[in-house]
């Protein structure tokens, strides 16, 4: 029997029994429809986070921080190193680590800084002291002017570039190029014993060079990254906190790959600066996130698998079930059909193509129903987790492909029995049935 013929067979038993074949189909069809909905789901919160991390330079980034508390054991004692990072760090790692492609000193402030305009417009925010190759490292681009330059940095130049909500509370839709602003905080008088400046109030005028493009907010930390003013690092180090000392370096190696290799290189170069002490500082890297965000979904597809693995086990018992009334119900043409040549194996072929094509065209509308699903339920995410302005749903055409295969195994698996037992009937008692 030629395979399209059965395939035409199949779908003409499907049908002549319409009501009966969606109801033995709905197993298939909610199997499907399920998992593909929470996989889309999933897979839109992985490209939530991994744009999350893209804000933040990427996942080949990670980050040296110069820490005010390091745990002994289960506690939390005071760090009384007096080691700090200083340029120099910046100069002989990039000179010396072949796996590192950027390094960016940042001395942050992260907020309660006041900012504000010639024409009397102000607001709260901070600043980061960064060099040149910050804008690089973050692959973030101006939408207005320039970013800080190398000679900004050599100069200790009183420029600025500004985040665009900074930019928009300051100036609204006029242009804040070449505009001056003033920054009223900083840190100026004693050291205190961890070697930090007391706090005192410091106003300093600077210039206006350019204006990021939007960003948004960092999920991982909270962080409005329109919410910035971004100065020279040498000039913050004048300005506002009177030493050379850097709090934090941004790390970017060549590739994600490289990573490791790369920490272990930054860490011989900082010891050999500093003393061979590395411990007046603590990493973080972007992998790690994203290895536990990997391992949270890997449990949530093992629930969900199981969850639909169920619903189509049930949904191939009733194909099996319905297979074995059709047998049972065209008997007398099963027997004609052997009457008129027809060989075992044909018979066989026939009932097997209709349970694949039963179980096929279920899973097809489960691959259509769980693509509406799981854009219904971005839609209530969004609404539910109202920290993200839109949440993706992710269905690659890899999924699609395995759910209708999937679906196919079922009907070839659970059909299976059926077709066997209508190709093993005699001939002459099945023409003898009524």
């Amino acid at each position: 029997m030629r395979i399209v013929e059965g395939v035409s067979v199949g779908i003409y038993a499907i049908r002549s029994n319409k009501l009966r074949s969606l109801l033995t189909m709905l197993g298939i069809i909610i199997g499907v429809a399920s998992v593909l909905a929470m996989i889309a789901i999933g897979d839109g919160a992985k490209v939530i986070v991994l744009q999350d991390a893209q804000k933040l330079g990427g996942v080949n980034q990670f980050t040296l921080y110069r820490t005010s508390h390091k745990r002994v054991g289960n506690r939390w004692m005071p760090n009384r190193s007096n080691e700090y990072f200083e340029y120099e760090d910046v100069l002989a790692i990039e000179a010396e680590c072949p796996s590192v492609k950027l390094v960016v000193p940042r001395i942050p402030e992260w907020d309660g800084v006041l900012v504000q305009a010639a024409g009397g417009a102000e607001t709260r925010t901070g600043y980061n002291g960064v060099n040149a190759s910050f804008s690089e490292s973050m692959d973030w681009n101006t939408q207005q002017g320039r970013f800080i330059s190398d000679e900004d940095i050599d100069n200790e130049a009183k420029v600025c570039v500004l985040g665009s909500d900074v930019a928009t509370a300051l100036f609204g839709t006029k242009s804040p190029l070449g505009k001056e602003i003033k920054i009223g905080k900083g840190s100026g008088g004693r050291f205190d014993r961890y070697g930090r400046k007391d706090r005192k109030r410091i106003t300093e005028r600077f210039t206006v060079v350019g204006a990021m493009e939007t960003r948004g907010r960092s999920l991982r930390f909270g962080w409005n990254l329109d919410d910035m003013v971004f100065i020279p690092l040498t000039t913050t180090q004048e300005r506002f906190t009177g030493n050379d000392r850097i709090v934090m370096l941004s790390v970017q190696a060549n590739t994600v790959e490289e990573v490791p290799q790369a920490i272990e290189e930054v860490k011989q170069v900082v010891r050999k600066r500093h003393k061979n002490q590395d411990d007046f500082f603590s990493i973080w890297d972007m992998r790690e996130g994203m290895a536990q965000l990997e391992k949270i979904s890997k449990v949530i597809k093992i629930a969900l698998g199981s969850i639909a693995g169920f619903s189509l086990l049930v949904g191939g018992i009733g194909i099996m079930n319905m297979m074995l009334v059709a047998v049972t119900e065209r008997t007398r043409e099963i027997g004609l059909r052997k009457a008129l040549g027809a060989k075992p194996f044909d018979i066989l072929l026939q009932f097997l193509i209709e349970a694949i094509v039963l179980c096929t065209i279920g899973g097809a509308i489960g691959v259509g129903l769980g693509i509406l699903a799981g854009e219904g339920m971005s839609m209530l995410a969004v609404n539910i987790v109202k920290i993200v302005p839109e949440w993706p749903s992710v269905i690659s055409t890899q999924w699609i492909v395995i759910s209708v295969s999937f679906s196919a195994a079922i009907g070839i698996f659970f059909g299976l029995y059926p077709a066997i037992k209508a190709s093993s009937l005699s001939p002459i008692e099945a023409l003898r049935t009524d």
